[in-house]
């Protein structure tokens, strides 16, 4: 169970998560918009981790910080009903993220727009969990 404490820090947690994945899409989008491909898919996925983390923190009090994408998708999936939907999209943004930040390959533009979708998708959802 979760102190008084620890509820506290985790909605102060989960907010601030949530800020950071708004400021990560809004990079996302203008990348986007300005050809940006690689960049944009990047701070779209590096969108999508943070509205994880503050769903997480916001419905469970906790929230994990593995490297381990499976782990991620599978902490996201036990978070509840309202994280369930929200595995899909990020299973999804994960899985570009090496393409994105490591491989010589670039992006696509339609890769991006998908990734750059997927993550305001994930981070409407969470700001509705978070916020309301």
């Amino acid at each position: 169970m979760v102190g008084a404490g620890c509820a506290v820090t985790a909605s102060s947690d989960a907010r601030a998560h949530l800020r950071k994945a708004q400021e990560f899409l809004l990079a996302a989008q203008v990348g986007l918009n300005g050809g940006l491909y690689d960049a944009a898919t990047s701070a779209a996925v590096i969108a999508g981790i943070n509205a994880k983390d503050a769903l997480c923190l916001a419905l469970t009090g906790r929230t994990g910080k593995s490297e381990n994408h499976q782990q991620a998708l599978a902490e996201l999936g036990a978070a509840g009903a309202a994280a369930r939907p929200l595995v899909s999209p990020l299973s999804r943004l994960l899985a570009l993220k090496s393409r994105a930040q490591h491989q010589s390959a670039p992006i696509t533009p339609a890769s991006a727009a998908k990734a750059v979708d997927w993550a305001e998708k994930i981070v409407t959802a969470v700001r509705e969990q978070v916020s309301g």
